[in-house]
């Protein structure tokens, strides 16, 4: 019994052996493992898109004849058709990015149903919602015209409105036409194609060149936890922070990848982040301390943000003065001359917490001040090229044609080609059972 019990802990010590043996193989792996999880969680933010929209097609209406036992001449009795689905945007506060869509680029509404027998109205297609981020707006992929914006939680947009249903013969019966064998196809929908342009929504946004202390501060004002390290361009991806103001009030902070000059000619990594604050109320200038020459790098950002969107030049600024951890007093106040004198400024060191509380409250108070309030609705502009990202516009859409019209089973159908129908054969508008929405465009303005 002995000896078997040395041999059972013989054969655990070899077992476990081998399996440190096996965990100490995976070290050098699980941080490259671990490292490339965080690039694909890094990747999944998407802020531009390209999708294909499409509305349902109106039903057609019936030609039928009413048939029965005893009634010899029924007359005309075929029911409209349905209407097709809508296409809506709406805004969803949880969402921060346009990532599902990304993967589902084809959204079209479905078709009315045609009408039938006895004054029957066919079904009307299913609308189809999409939901945003708040901060998104609308472009037409072809013309870039700006088409609408969804900055609220829950504040829902018609996009493209279905066809019209086609009436029935009932509605042409007259004095003199008393069986009509005719009615009214229904009305074709609308495919558009569309860019998605989110822009985030905050109080202050962030600008300065790469490794310029602007993460670093975030992480120290806020609990968002942006990725730092001692290189530039760490920063990929904007980053949102809630700063807590004196303990009971807070703003909303955004952080966007570092800037270059001659980032509007593509270096770097260009102007494509500079969308996410235009809607910011306070634009937060930093410029690092061991800079050569902080005025000159000052009006290198302010021109870059001109070159992009001339009104970022009117928003307020204020300008941080960063890693003044290794200034004294005197250095500080031998280096005020060199500060601009037309923006509000402030010493701060992020790592030593040094200047934050007056510059939080520098910022409370621009923010505040009613000159600065963010306008309900900002002023859109339509995308030029500058704006544009030549992936997504280049991508092109698979799609299937819009089948013809079919016939309606009730009875012969007027071919929508040989029979121009003028506004007063349709009727005035159906009516929607939500009206609470914003509307965009209709199949005239396709």
């Amino acid at each position: 019994m002995k000896e078997f019990n040395i041999i059972i802990v013989r054969l655990l010590s070899v077992f476990m052996a081998k399996v440190a043996r096996i965990f100490q193989s995976q070290e050098k792996i699980l941080p490259l493992w671990s490292k490339n999880k965080s690039i694909m969680a890094e990747s999944n933010f998407i802020d531009y898109v390209k999708i294909l929209c499409r509305s349902g097609k109106g039903g057609a209406g019936s030609a039928h004849l009413h048939r029965a036992k005893y009634v010899p001449k029924g007359g005309p009795d075929g029911g409209d058709g349905g209407r097709g689905g809508h296409i809506f945007l709406k805004g969803n506060r949880n969402l921060w990015t346009l990532i599902h869509l990304k993967y589902q680029r084809h959204v079209f509404a479905t078709d009315g149903q045609s009408g039938g027998e006895n004054q029957m109205t066919g079904k009307d297609g299913e609308d189809r919602t999409i939901e945003v981020p708040c901060g998104t707006a609308v472009y037409d992929a072809e013309t870039g015209k700006f088409l609408c914006d969804v900055t609220q939680d829950g504040q829902v947009v018609r996009l493209l409105r279905g066809g019209r249903g086609g009436l029935g013969n009932q509605h042409f019966k007259t004095a003199t036409r008393q069986t009509p064998r005719f009615a009214q196809p229904g009305e074709k929908g609308v495919e558009k194609a569309v860019i998605l342009e989110l822009k985030l929504l905050a109080d202050v946004g962030l600008v300065g060149f790469p490794n310029a202390g602007k993460s670093t501060l975030l992480s120290v004002i806020s609990a968002a936890k942006p990725k730092i390290a001692n290189y530039p361009f760490t920063t990929l991806e904007p980053n949102l922070g809630i700063v807590s103001y004196r303990g009971i009030q807070s703003f909303v902070m955004a952080d966007i990848p570092g800037i270059i000059e001659g980032a509007s000619e593509g270096r770097g990594l260009g102007l494509r982040f500079l969308r996410h604050i235009e809607r910011n109320a306070v634009l937060l200038f930093m410029v690092p301390a061991d800079s050569d020459d902080i005025r000159k790098e000052y009006d290198i950002l302010c021109h870059e943000l001109e070159t992009f969107n001339p009104d970022l030049v009117s928003k307020p600024r204020v300008l941080a003065i960063t890693k003044c951890d290794m200034l004294d007093e005197e250095l500080i106040e031998q280096m005020r001359p060199e500060v601009p004198d037309d923006v509000p400024s402030v010493f701060i060191s992020s790592v030593a917490q040094m200047g934050l509380t007056e510059l939080k409250d520098l910022l409370w108070r621009t923010i505040n001040d009613e000159r600065n309030r963010i306008p309900e609705t900002p002023t859109q502009h339509d995308l030029d090229e500058l704006h544009r990202e030549q992936a997504e516009d280049n991508f092109i859409f698979g799609a299937e044609d819009l089948e013809d019209e079919a016939p309606d089973a009730g009875g012969k159908m007027v071919d929508s080609g040989s029979k121009q129908w003028s506004e007063e054969y349709w009727e005035s508008d159906y009516e929607d059972e939500n009206k609470d929405f914003q509307v965009v465009s209709d199949p005239d303005d396709a």
